[in-house]
């Protein structure tokens, strides 16, 4: 799928870990184009690549060589300081884990993160986000008061507070049950068709991978091919069949 503009693009994008004959590499001349207002996930074997992949996306990790290009800001050369600003005013994270301050209400965690960035955010922006995603009665309510799928929605919230042109998401469902695993879904999914967001989300899901626009597959640091309106069934079947070359 291909609406245009790549929101993020990996030119040839090489990434390793360790040394010499320890050496390990998470991707190997990886080139892709993620599409702005596009519901993208990222699908394959345990050891693919995945991760890492997202994380050099996002600014999060540096590669070895080849060139990402986020929001169109190409990424390599930029100083630490200048992509932490890169980060904060296009991208979104939400994670597995929550990482949600336990101290603190919904309200408080979601504008945490422009608090610490010296900004003070409008009491008004952080309660619409809340409303926005079902929380208009839990605001004050600490993560110990609330479900796994609740956290996650305040987690999303919080990436969602800024505008994000982007919204990178890892197994964003992994800690939570079938029935809130859908809700989050649904969010996602509605973020893309109402808001034109773009999303990049890794999962090792059928059902979850099912509700993007397209599947990125990887294998062995390498794209293994995209699946386009995919169902569980199709993508299930896509990764038993990496698994099992793999």
């Amino acid at each position: 799928m291909d609406t245009g503009t790549a929101m993020v693009r990996l030119e040839s994008v090489s990434r390793g870990f360790g040394k010499r004959d320890n050496r390990v590499i998470a991707l190997d001349e990886v080139t892709l184009d993620f599409p702005e207002g596009v519901f993208t996930a990222v699908m394959g074997p345990s050891g693919s690549g995945k991760s890492t992949m997202l994380q050099c996306a996002a600014g999060i990790d540096r590669v070895d060589s080849g060139e990402v290009t986020l929001a169109g800001t190409r990424l390599r050369g930029l100083g630490e300081a200048a992509l932490t600003r890169l980060r904060r005013q296009h991208v979104g994270f939400v994670f597995q884990t929550f990482n949600l301050i336990p101290s603190l209400t919904a309200r408080q965690n979601v504008a945490l993160p422009l608090m610490l960035a010296g900004k003070k955010p409008a009491r008004k922006a952080v309660d619409a986000a809340l409303d926005r995603l079902g929380l208009g009665e839990r605001k004050q309510h600490r993560p110990g008061e609330l479900s796994g799928g609740q956290q996650q929605r305040v987690a999303l919230a919080r990436a969602l507070l800024t505008g994000p042109k982007v919204l990178f998401a890892d197994e964003p469902t992994g800690a939570l049950d079938s029935k809130s695993s859908r809700q989050v879904m649904q969010l996602l999914r509605e973020l893309v068709d109402t808001t034109g967001q773009t999303i990049i989300m890794v999962t090792h899901d059928p059902v979850a991978a099912s509700y993007a626009d397209q599947i990125v597959f990887l294998a062995d640091g390498r794209p293994a091919g995209v699946l386009e309106s995919p169902t569980p069934e199709l993508a299930a079947a896509r990764i038993t069949k990496l698994e099992q070359s793999w």
